[in-house]
């Protein structure tokens, strides 16, 4: 009957799965920057789009109240 771990004898065969484990730990950490600094440089956009958007929304304001 099989084992169901396996823990080799030889211990250079854990070189490849460490490796590889590396390789994708490193491209989810980019991967994780890239979502990090996209989301942020959204944020920005969206507070300057809703800052113009309040000051037009005050602007409309006053030139109403001035008309009545």
């Amino acid at each position: 009957m099989m084992e169901f771990l396996y823990f080799p004898e030889n211990k250079l065969e854990y070189i490849p799965a460490v490796f590889s484990l590396a390789v994708f730990m490193l491209l989810a950490y980019l991967t994780f920057r890239f979502f990090k600094n996209h989301a942020s440089k959204e944020e920005e956009k969206m507070k300057a789009f809703e800052e113009d958007v309040l000051k037009r929304l005050e602007d409309k304001d006053l030139k109403n109240e001035r008309r009545v």
